[in-house]
């Protein structure tokens, strides 16, 4: 097993009754899922989600250092499951809905970039896991 670099802080994670689990740091931040999605989203669609903000945040810091950040964005994702447990994810697909003046190339690439090199979320998975996405642009608000 190839050695890591130790995260600095530990994260708990306390029961809090049926299937809802609360986590986070220690003192910091919590989230709440719910294995039953009635409180919260699932542990599955949390991390769908947590997939889906890694790599959201490569394209906005990668398009702020184009020095043209978008005014808006936004991910819809679509995803299977094996039907088998432990019924990992087995298909992704994002979309990427940016309001910005960079070029489509630009876009493009830091979505790639984020799969290719970035987004630990993304490098987590099981290698075998297919991800694919597309991207729809808008001109920034107030834009022509």
């Amino acid at each position: 097993m190839p050695d890591g670099v130790p995260v600095e802080y530990p994260v708990e994670v306390a029961w809090e009754g049926g299937m809802r689990w609360r986590g986070g740091p220690e003192g910091g931040p919590t989230l709440l899922t719910d294995g039953e999605r009635k409180a919260a989203p699932s542990p599955v669609d949390t991390l769908v989600v947590s997939l889906a903000a890694c790599s959201a945040i490569d394209v906005v810091d990668y398009l702020e250092k184009r020095r043209t950040p978008p005014t808006a964005a936004s991910v819809s994702v679509r995803f299977s499951r094996a039907a088998e447990h432990p019924r990992r994810l087995t298909d992704v697909h994002l979309i990427y809905r940016v309001s910005t003046d960079s070029p489509r190339e630009h876009v493009e690439r830091a979505v790639q970039l984020s799969f290719d090199k970035y987004c630990s979320v993304a490098g987590s998975l099981a290698p075998d896991t297919r991800i694919d996405w597309e991207i729809e642009i808008s001109p920034p608000a107030g834009g022509e």
